[in-house]
């Protein structure tokens, strides 16, 4: 039996007795409500609907106890199996943020397409036949879900496009929130408390908005929470330091999401980035920190560090919305240095 997914649930009833809810009379806004686009005749070249699947199965990648170490053809074997879904994310990301960053009209109708196209087919929304698929669902359903509240008050998504899109993103959301719950209902599997948990809070609290869906809402906000309450003293995240030569990827990894979250919060009146006494300061603090210089995680986990030779937009676009409300020069330093911050998982370029 499924564990229920909605007053009965784990994390609604701690929220309630945490005090933390929206008026369910008031509608959920995203970032990109506060900020209007006008709609403009720039052309824009939309591709055809792929054909993407119902029922999903791939594998894990990683051979040792730490999760750390890729085996190339177990990674090659995924990437394979993702490689379509992937594509139509990154085709309805880039069409939203034309739409941001060029009013054009036809970007936004090319989101709605795509969204409606793919709502027909039901994709990602049956069996998910392994945990990967189910990270992989939520992945996604991020990536969809952002793109759609870029473009959702554009005038150029028809009332059929716009009720067949949030139910399939709704019914996403609450598969993706069966699974964890059922992992947290059960008292194991990392991945119900890990950054996993976080970016399964990022793409519901997502949909949720698009669905104006306040159960949904206050599932995602207490994911955020648990995470916050991960964040040590010194700022690391526990289930993140046991990655051993990938553990400052996954603090990196794990606070993209949590991010996002806050910024949902704030759009809708919830101070989440105060939660803790300012607790994702200090993952914050470690993330940069480790960007600039990885020993810390060297001697913390006896190994070597895996890094990049430059910063990418999957490390720091995070830190765009947090520089406007937290200004830090060595921050914005970093960003400089950026080329492009649109990060696909995330929905593509930062909240303006």
């Amino acid at each position: 039996m499924k564990p229920s997914r909605r007053t009965e649930s784990l994390f609604i009833v701690v929220l309630a007795f945490a005090g933390i809810a929206s008026a369910d009379d008031t509608a959920l806004k995203s970032p990109w409500d506060l900020h209007s686009v006008t709609s403009t005749d720039a052309p824009y070249t939309c591709p055809e609907v792929p054909t993407l699947p119902h029922d999903f199965a791939t594998n894990s990648y990683y051979i040792d106890s730490h999760h750390s170490i890729v085996d190339p053809a177990l990674k090659k074997r995924y990437d394979n199996s993702v490689a379509g879904i992937d594509d139509f994310s990154r085709e309805v990301v880039k069409a939203a943020d034309a739409f941001q960053t060029t009013d054009s009209r036809a970007a936004a109708q090319c989101v709605a397409s795509l969204l409606a196209g793919a709502a027909q087919q039901k994709a990602m929304a049956g069996k998910m036949e392994s945990s990967q698929a189910s990270y992989v669902q939520g992945w996604n359903l991020g990536a969809w879900a952002v793109a759609y509240l870029k473009v959702r008050n554009s005038g150029a998504i028809s009332p059929d496009q716009q009720k067949q899109i949030t139910k399939w993103m709704k019914k996403l959301a609450e598969e993706n929130e069966d699974y964890y719950d059922a992992k947290r209902s059960k008292g194991k599997g990392s991945d119900a408390y890990n950054n996993h948990l976080y970016w399964a809070g990022f793409a519901i609290g997502a949909a949720a908005i698009a669905n104006d869906d306040h159960n949904l809402f206050r599932w995602s906000v207490e994911a955020y929470r648990q995470g916050i309450h991960d964040i040590r003293e010194d700022g690391t995240l526990p289930l993140e330091m046991q990655r051993g030569q990938r553990a400052l990827h996954y603090h990196l990894y794990a606070l993209a999401p949590l991010m996002m979250i806050a910024e949902f919060g704030e759009a809708n009146g919830f101070d989440l980035y105060a939660e803790r006494d300012y607790a994702i300061k200090r993952l914050v603090a470690r993330c940069i920190a480790g960007l600039d210089d990885p020993e810390f995680f060297q001697k913390a986990t006896g190994v070597p560090q895996e890094t990049n030779s430059e910063i990418e937009a999957w490390q720091i676009s995070w830190a765009q919305a947090y520089t406007r409300r937290f200004p830090d020069a060595k921050i914005s330093a970093m960003l400089s240095k950026v080329q492009r911050l649109n990060y696909t998982v995330l929905g593509g370029l930062p909240p303006p």
